[in-house]
């Protein structure tokens, strides 16, 4: 009888753990900090290798593999290319080029550093994040910005791609 009673319950709790379902935080972060004395904007962003892989295989209709062995200079080119489609700086109003300077693997994430050259003076940013959304509309992205000692950060989603900030 207890035998019974118990195999029961471990039923009920099974059927209980499993209609939870787990979900899965779709999130990057950007740090974009400016170096006045080499007058530029250093920018660093952190997403997942899975994720990122998954949006440009959807985007380009090929399988990826950046961060294994497998990755491929074209597919590197391909990375750099969705990145400067999806991710912008106005800096003072004026559109300024992102130049990719390398990237690396930190367990399953990837690290880009991009620049922004020949920059003097900022009053504000407007920055543009549209990384992803194409493969995951729930995706988000943390921007932390430190220009001249102040700091703002601003969260980017499907339906707020686009932040102003004023320092």
């Amino acid at each position: 009888m207890k035998n019974r009673f118990f195999i029961i319950f471990l039923i009920i709790i099974s059927l209980a753990i499993s209609s939870f379902e787990m979900h899965k935080f779709y999130v990057s972060v950007t740090q974009i900090n400016f170096a006045q004395d080499k007058k530029t904007i250093q920018i660093t962003s952190r997403i997942f290798i899975d994720d990122l892989n998954n949006a440009l295989e959807k985007k380009y209709k090929k399988k990826f593999y950046i961060g294994s062995t497998k990755e491929t200079e074209e597919e590197i080119q391909l990375l750099k290319n969705y990145f400067s489609e999806n991710f912008s700086i106005k800096v003072n109003s004026k559109t300024k080029p992102t130049v990719f300077l390398d990237k690396e693997i930190e367990d399953d994430v990837i690290i880009l550093y991009h620049v922004i050259r020949d920059v003097s003076k900022i009053n504000s940013l407007e920055i543009k994040n549209t990384l992803l959304f194409d493969f995951l509309p729930e995706q988000q992205h943390i921007i932390h910005t430190q220009i001249s000692g102040k700091k703002l950060s601003a969260l980017l989603t499907f339906e707020n791609r686009t932040e102003l900030l004023n320092y």
